[in-house]
C-alpha cells in the first residue's frame, strides 16, 4: 500500500466549500511546487473559500532514469506513441480516488472539486476528470501530454454526450522536455470528443511555471469555484 503524503493550504483557516488538488511534475513533492508556485508568485495561491491540496506522490521505479526511483505519479516513458501502462495507472488511479473521496467524506461536492497538475502532474489530472470521475468541476493540465492510446479517449468514446468537466491547458512555447505540439494534439482530440475548455500557449517559456499563467489560472479557479451564499454554506455544514 503506498503512503500518500499530503500538504493543505485553507486560507484565512475558514471552512472551506470547494478544493483544488493540484499535483506536481516528476521527482518534486507537494511542498515542492507550493513553495515554486509561492516563489513565482511572490505571495500565496489561496482563496478565502477553497482548501488548496499538494500531495506528494510515492517513490516508486521510474524509466526514463533506468529505473532508479523516484517520486512520481505512475511510470511512462516520455513519448507520445507508445502504449500507455494501463497497470501503472491503476495506482495512480487509487491516489486520486482516495483524494477526491477524502473531500467528499469532508462535506465538498464533487462539482466543487478541481484537479490540477503540473507535467506528469497534469497528466494524472487528464485522466483523474476525463476517465476516474467526469463529475469534477475543472482540469488543469500545464506542460502535459498523454499517449496517443490513452484510456482517456475510449472513456470519452463511450460517454458521448454526456457533459465533460472544462478543461484548462497551458504550454511554454519553448518547452524542450514536452513538445508544445504534443500538448496541442492531446487538446485537439480531446475536443473532438466533446471537452469544452481553453489552450493558452505561455511565449518564451520552457518547461516551467509562468507568473501570468499562474494568474490566469487563479481566475479561472475563482470564477469555477466561485464563493457558495449563506444558505448553500450551511446546506454544505
Amino acid at each position: 500500500m503506498m503512503k500518500l503524503r499530503l500538504l493543505s493550504k485553507s486560507a484565512n483557516n475558514l471552512k472551506h466549500n470547494a478544493t483544488v488538488i493540484f499535483l506536481h511534475g516528476t521527482g518534486d513533492t507537494g511542498p515542492g511546487i507550493r513553495e515554486w508556485v509561492h516563489e513565482i508568485l511572490e505571495r500565496e495561491l489561496e482563496f478565502p473559500h477553497i482548501k488548496m491540496l499538494y500531495p506528494t506522490a510515492p517513490l516508486q521505479s521510474y524509466t526514463p532514469i533506468d529505473g532508479e526511483l523516484s517520486t512520481v505519479w505512475f511510470d511512462r516513458p516520455i513519448a507520445m506513441n507508445i502504449p500507455e501502462n494501463r497497470k501503472t495507472m491503476e495506482k495512480a488511479y487509487d491516489i486520486i480516488r482516495k483524494l477526491i473521496n477524502n473531500e467528499i467524506k469532508d462535506g465538498i461536492p464533487v462539482n466543487r472539486i478541481i484537479v490540477g497538475g503540473f507535467s506528469m502532474g497534469g497528466a494524472l489530472a487528464l485522466h483523474a476528470g476525463y476517465h476516474v470521475n467526469r463529475h469534477l468541476a475543472g482540469i488543469i493540465a500545464y506542460a502535459s501530454f498523454i499517449n496517443n492510446d490513452s484510456i482517456i479517449y475510449e472513456t470519452l468514446e463511450r460517454a458521448s454526450g454526456t457533459k465533460f468537466p472544462e478543461l484548462l491547458m497551458f504550454h511554454g512555447g519553448d518547452d524542450p522536455v514536452i513538445p508544445l505540439h504534443w500538448s496541442q494534439h492531446v487538446y485537439k482530440k480531446l475536443r473532438k470528443l466533446g471537452v469544452q475548455g481553453q489552450f493558452k500557449i505561455v511565449p518564451d517559456i520552457g518547461h516551467d511555471l509562468e507568473k501570468h499563467a499562474l494568474e490566469d489560472m487563479e481566475n479561472w479557479i475563482s470564477k469555477k469555484l466561485f464563493p457558495l451564499k449563506t444558505v448553500e454554506r450551511e446546506k454544505l455544514g
